[in-house]
């Protein structure tokens, strides 16, 4: 990447949108803006887990803010991403919908163990490098993350559903700081966040950090007191939490240091991170700088260095994982990408990475059972948190994996999409072609799109050196039938 390249990243969180865009120098991203509005969607969530139409309107409303200023920008340098809320959101497809729409990039809903692998990235990639034993805590909206890594490397990764909007909402709904509240969300609080324990214990870990939102409010606010700037120790907790019951009520609550879209949620917060201190035996915290949106940045900045993006890495490791056969699996993946790029072209490497990726665990769910294994094949890709992967993506792959046998038509896929389809339409020739488990001979081959039509054509005489992978790819005409695409195949 050229020095002088500026990258964005959008962090859709439970209480707050942010924007960070950065410039890339020497191998780091120097801060140009930082845009934060409090759009406290993690409190728009109805008793069915819908989101309300008007959490969605202010939602909407800060992306169409955060569009304006990123227009312009290549798609290949913004990075948008949603957490708890939309993981939990029933109606997310309706509001990343149009959400998408007037930010102008895609939106991608991550999985809890990505959000934490992405703020420890940020959190080590803002302090100077070190040996020492770091653990992560980010106290959040509707989910709280920790992390246990050394220098880039996060080591352990968890995610719980606990935050200070959920909690403010749970435990007190009026503003009302009583001390009954505070002893009942901070039992609950330790009861979701106990199996922590044993991963995150003291042992484990030299210094504590706090990222973002509830971490950075508490930093604050004892700063402005006096204490030791960026530590959050015990003792201020404590004395923060005696502040709040003397107020008795967020209305009445009047402190420097506490920004006035926090107050709503410092109830909460304050419960959640005296759990986790006592929990893990915490007796000071230093508040970080970095937090999830610098790490999608340098996510970002990974993924278009050669070699370096995680996403390959991570598949690898699932192929290994599920016993996938790596020879076939390769041998898939070459002749499919191959034939992708004759018929888009060179220039769209990133969909032909991802076919790739498809092509490779193609037979992943052969561990569970032969029969079906393109079932199981997607299932697996539906359910399992894969470093570096969006759910939506994942999702993607586990299409393209069910969809390599059957009837096209049957598939629930957007057939639409012109590159959906090629991806599919490369992924399932290719694996009829490689049907022997031997390198196929595709001398001569070649697939063109013409508008809504594929023709695959293959040399004279093809079909009667391999009959029956010819008997397979005039198979694969009657599987396109009642699509939105034709298939003409003329092997000879």
């Amino acid at each position: 990447m050229q020095n002088g390249t500026r990258l964005a990243a959008v962090d859709l969180g439970s209480n707050s949108f942010r924007l960070e865009i950065g410039q890339y120098e020497f191998g780091h991203i120097q801060r140009v803006e930082y845009l934060k509005e409090a759009v406290r969607q993690g409190g728009g969530l109805d008793e069915n887990r819908n989101l309300t139409q008007e959490a969605m309107e202010r939602g909407w409303a800060c992306l169409a803010r955060f569009g304006e200023r990123l227009a312009g920008f290549p798609r290949t340098q913004v990075r948008a991403v949603a957490t708890q809320t939309l993981r939990e959101a029933r109606n997310r497809e309706e509001f990343l919908s149009q959400g998408s729409r007037v930010l102008g990039y895609p939106i991608d809903v991550i999985s809890g163990l990505e959000e934490a692998r992405l703020i420890y990235q940020g959190v080590a990639r803002l302090l100077p490098q070190s040996d020492e034993r770091r653990l992560v805590v980010d106290i959040g909206g509707r989910s709280t993350e920790l992390i246990v890594g050394q220098q880039f490397t996060p080591q352990a990764v968890a995610s719980f559903r606990v935050g200070s909007v959920a909690w403010s909402q749970r435990y007190f709904p009026q503003g009302e700081f009583t001390a009954g509240a505070f002893a009942a969300a901070e039992i609950a609080a330790k009861a979701v966040l106990d199996e922590a324990v044993e991963t995150f214990h003291p042992g484990t870990w030299d210094v504590a950090y706090g990222s973002s939102g509830t971490a950075g409010a508490v930093g604050d606010i004892l700063t402005t007191a006096g204490q030791s700037p960026g530590v959050i120790s015990r003792e201020g907790i404590d004395w923060l939490h005696e502040r709040l019951l003397r107020a008795g009520s967020a209305d009445r609550l009047r402190m420097d240091g506490l920004k006035e879209d926090r107050k709503a949620v410092i109830g909460g917060g304050i419960s959640v991170l005296r759990a986790v201190f006592d929990l893990l035996d915490i007796d000071e915290m230093q508040v970080a700088q970095g937090a999830l949106r610098q790490g999608a940045l340098y996510d970002l900045l990974d993924r278009e260095q050669p070699g370096s993006d995680l996403r390959s890495s991570t598949v690898q490791g699932l192929m290994e994982r599920f016993g996938v056969d790596i020879e076939h699996a390769e041998r898939v993946a070459v002749t499919a990408v191959s034939l992708f790029d004759q018929a888009r072209g060179p220039n769209n490497a990133r969909a032909a990475l991802k076919l790739q990726w498809a092509a490779r665990l193609h037979e992943i769910g052969c561990r569970i059972s032969h029969s079906d294994y393109h079932r199981h094949g997607a299932y697996i890709l539906d359910n399992t948190d894969a470093a570096g992967f969006a759910v939506p993506e994942l999702h993607r792959l586990g299409v393209l994996v069910l969809g390599q046998r059957g009837k096209v038509r049957k598939l629930d896929a957007d057939l639409s999409d012109p590159v959906f389809a090629l991806q599919l339409l490369c992924l399932r020739v290719a694996v009829a072609l490689c049907h022997a488990r031997r390198a196929p001979d595709t001398k001569g081959m070649t697939l063109q799109r013409d508008g809504m039509g594929f023709r695959l054509e293959a040399r004279p005489g093809w079909a009667s050196a391999y009959p029956q992978s010819a008997h397979l790819l005039r198979e694969e005409v009657a599987a396109w039938q009642k699509t939105p695409w034709e298939l003409a195949v003329d092997v000879g």
